[in-house]
């Protein structure tokens, strides 16, 4: 009891840190998520609609996102990225500017997200069935209406899959964070392990919040495909 008393007490003393580290984690993901979303939205459509320029572009970046470790992707991006956007600034005459490190980390998840995101996004709107398309035609639909329409709502029952794993994926790439120094729920569970010498209790604690996070998901996932399947019964 006096064991558990103390790992209880200690995990009291060092709570603070370890929330505002998840809730670090949490908000990069998702607004990395959400920037990946955008790009992936980007470059399917490149791939489905662009010309042979615009195409050749996404499937270099695709295959470049696919096929570089992620840790090597973050380490590059993270310390180059920032540097190339500044120099791109000053070369048009703007004033550099000062990229935080969540700045950054939201851009190392969203550029990664959008490489598998642009792929997923491809190959759901490849599965509407081509006629739903050629029915927004005859119907006079324009190619913004067909977007809103057609596509978007018709690729999420063949996409929400794929899309719901990159979500879990990007929580749980925010922890590559911890490597450039970045203090999220990783990095704030490594100090306080270090600090108190309880690494098995302040890891444990960290991977408890990272399944709090998947199974919170998880729930939502689950509902929006009830609604979805819903959706196609009463489509059909």
């Amino acid at each position: 009891m006096e064991g558990f008393g103390h790992s209880w007490l200690l995990l009291v003393e060092w709570s603070p840190p370890l929330l505002r580290g998840f809730l670090a984690s949490l908000q990069i993901a998702a607004l990395g998520y959400s920037l990946g979303l955008m790009i992936g939205l980007t470059g399917a459509f490149s791939k489905l609609y662009g010309n042979p320029v615009v195409r050749d572009l996404a499937e270099v970046y695709t295959t470049l996102i696919r096929a570089i470790p992620e840790l090597v992707l973050l380490l590059l991006l993270y310390f180059a990225g920032p540097a190339l956007i500044n120099q791109l600034l000053t070369h048009f005459g703007r004033v550099p500017i000062d990229i935080s490190g969540f700045a950054a980390g939201v851009l190392v998840i969203g550029i990664v997200q959008g490489g598998y995101s642009t792929e997923v996004i491809r190959g759901a709107i490849q599965a509407i069935p081509s006629g739903q398309f050629e029915a927004a035609r005859a119907i006079g639909l324009s190619r913004g209406q067909i977007l809103r329409r057609v596509t978007l709502p018709g690729m999420l029952p063949y996409g929400l899959a794929g899309l719901s794993n990159l979500w879990l994926i990007a929580t749980k790439d925010t922890a590559l964070l911890a490597v450039v120094g970045y203090t999220e729920l990783t990095l704030a569970t490594r100090q306080a392990a270090g600090a108190t010498r309880s690494f098995f209790l302040f890891y444990s604690a960290a991977g408890f919040l990272y399944l709090l996070a998947t199974f919170a998901s998880w729930m939502v996932i689950r509902r929006l495909q009830a609604r979805i399947d819903r959706g196609q019964e009463r489509s059909a």
